[in-house]
């Protein structure tokens, strides 16, 4: 296969994977709606918002929620988007002033695909602490699943149901050294979350979303008790 040939067959892989990502991402969607079908919501924040303007998965699910009229955006990347009425670029994990809890603070939080990679669990467990101060009345995490056979960052079966220190002594070795690193990739279960959210008294539920008849994404809903 000559240079001209491998360069089309890795540009078609990503669009294959994109309209996968897309449609999975889209079902996210449904669910969050028909959670929130029933409330009152004027604004949404995302949390995590990529940069990315060329892959049709980016951002859609925030750009899908319905009853809202007011969209803002939390991330450490420079977002350009003019979709998003205001933007903050900083960390989830980073120290909140009590100016930007009221200026960015929400009906309904969402992130996607961003927990996992914020770091350790310290940082993954104040990202959700954040998020839950950031939420007047709804929140929405969502991460793919680590017990999932395949890990769709590094696209490789099984090695990460290994315990994290030698998957990451794996990944370096086969020259995944980015992420093998914690702060880029830390792959959650279904039963990380509900350990993370076991210190809040609150109303929440965790769904499945299927790739090949197996769980490969979890989406966290949570509501606050004012609802």
């Amino acid at each position: 296969m000559n240079n001209n040939s491998k360069t089309i067959f890795a540009i078609n892989h990503y669009k294959f994977l994109d309209k996968i990502a897309l449609k999975k991402r889209f079902e996210i969607v449904n669910i969050i709606n028909n959670e929130i079908k029933d409330l009152k919501l004027n604004d949404a924040l995302d949390v995590g918002t990529t940069e990315d303007i060329y892959n049709q998965s980016s951002n859609i699910i925030i750009k899908n929620i319905k009853k809202v009229t007011v969209f803002k955006s939390i991330s450490n990347q420079d977002i350009k988007s003019n979709f998003f009425k205001k933007k903050l670029n900083k960390s989830i994990t980073d120290k909140f002033s009590q100016a930007e809890f009221n200026e960015f603070g929400s009906d309904i939080v969402l992130s996607n695909a961003t927990i996992e990679h914020v770091g350790n669990e310290q940082k993954q467990r104040k990202m959700i602490e954040n998020i839950i101060k950031l939420s007047k009345k709804v929140f929405v995490i969502s991460t793919p699943n680590r017990s999932h056979p395949v890990d769709f960052h590094t696209k490789i079966p099984f090695i990460h149901w290994l315990p994290k220190k030698f998957h990451r002594i794996i990944l370096k070795l086969i020259g995944l050294g980015f992420y093998a690193k914690e702060e880029n990739l830390n792959l959650l279960t279904k039963n990380d979350l509900i350990r993370f959210m076991g210190q809040y008294n609150l109303k929440y539920k965790i769904y499945n979303i299927k790739l090949f008849s197996f769980n490969s994404n979890l989406v966290l809903i949570g509501k606050k008790n004012n609802n």
